[in-house]
């Protein structure tokens, strides 16, 4: 499963990195709803909220649908400007209509909501449809949506003022700290950018992001079926390091395509295909394999012993045996006349790490 962004046709120089204190900031919102996706800075989160006036802490809570388990696609600005305030005045510009609905869809389920070619503000079937799938998510999540659909001037204005609090209270100093880490990043970028071209960009962002052979589409390894086109305005990648380890994506229609990647460690382990973690799971699934590799824990057997120990004949064993293989779950060593197959330990003990993060891309 991949989002395809198609920039055929598209100038190099379109394909932007730039750093952006909104994105920043909704990454370390995300992080204070969802401090479980990220144990690195679970000590950060506490502190935070320990610190918070408990009026911004609530207005915190009752609008962390926009950033909790997706971001409102405003927040992932396309164009990012020097200063958080610039980047809010961008917001602000955005009309009623496109901000609502972006709200919305992040507030009530990022792929259950859809208005095609109706407003939720002055349609009634979609405002229904709308509060009916926000009721179904949790009073908090009711009680936003109507006050949103209600008076949307108030709820933008509560927003950003909750914004630009929260800047003076955690996210200024958390900035200045990670500002020298990103530009950092963009340095590297946009070098490899002009002198190698947006392939080798693309894979200094991770090993989730490619660029297809024909350099037409950019591919990001998401959980998730979906295309978007980077028309004139391009595509623009957005370094974070309170994001890791999300890879986030603007792709819904008439945004521009926005990628979020977090900055690396100092030694990134590369990711793991969401392909390879399915093949892994799919190998796993048969009640077979996982006797044959209960025997290979116990250390290198051949197919002949396998079977034997089983009571199993050895070109069935040879079958599961190649399914364990084609998942990179064995290795298959000869010995003169014998070829003993060993488990792949270390692989088949990230594969719980390795789905999380898949997933959480």
């Amino acid at each position: 499963m991949t989002l395809r962004i198609d920039i055929s046709g598209l100038p190099s120089e379109r394909v932007r990195f730039a750093a952006s204190p909104l994105a920043e900031l909704t990454a370390m919102l995300h992080v204070l709803a969802e401090p479980g996706h990220h144990p690195q800075f679970a000590g950060w989160a506490a502190d935070v909220w320990a610190g918070l006036r408990p009026e911004l802490a609530e207005r915190l809570r009752e609008a962390e649908f926009l950033w909790r388990s997706s971001q409102a696609d405003f927040l992932i600005p396309a164009r990012p400007r020097p200063t958080l305030a610039e980047e809010l005045d961008d917001v602000d510009r955005i009309d009623d209509e496109t901000y609502v609905t972006a709200a919305l869809v992040t507030t009530c389920g990022s792929d259950r909501l859809h208005f095609p070619g109706a407003s939720p503000l002055t349609d009634t079937t979609a405002r229904e449809r709308a509060l009916d799938v926000a009721q179904a998510r949790g009073a908090l999540q009711e009680a936003f949506a109507e006050r949103l659909l209600a008076d949307p001037a108030a709820v933008r204005a509560r927003v950003r003022r909750t914004l630009e609090e929260c800047a003076e209270a955690f996210f200024d100093g958390a900035w200045a700290g990670v500002a020298v880490q990103l530009a950092t990043d963009l340095r590297l970028k946009n070098e490899l950018l002009r002198r190698h071209g947006v392939g080798a960009a693309l894979a200094s962002v991770s090993g989730a992001v490619t660029l297809t052979p024909d350099g037409d589409s950019i591919i990001v390894d998401k959980v998730q079926d979906k295309a978007t086109a980077a028309r004139g305005a391009g595509v623009t990648f957005i370094p974070s390091v309170f994001g890791r380890p999300h890879l986030v994506a603007v792709h819904a229609p008439g945004w521009h395509p926005v990628v979020q990647y977090p900055v690396a460690e100092p030694s990134p382990a590369e990711p793991v295909s969401l392909e390879t973690v399915t093949l892994r799971l799919e190998a796993l699934a048969h009640p077979v394999r996982l006797r044959l590799l209960r025997t290979l824990a116990r250390g290198p057997h051949t197919t002949g012993e396998l079977a034997h120990f089983w009571d199993l004949s050895s070109p069935e064993v040879s079958r599961h045996l190649a399914v364990l293989r084609r998942a990179g779950l064995l290795t298959a060593r000869r010995h003169g006349r014998y070829v003993r197959y060993t488990l792949n330990l270390p692989d088949l003990t990230a594969l719980g790490a390795d789905l999380l993060a898949a997933v959480l891309r």
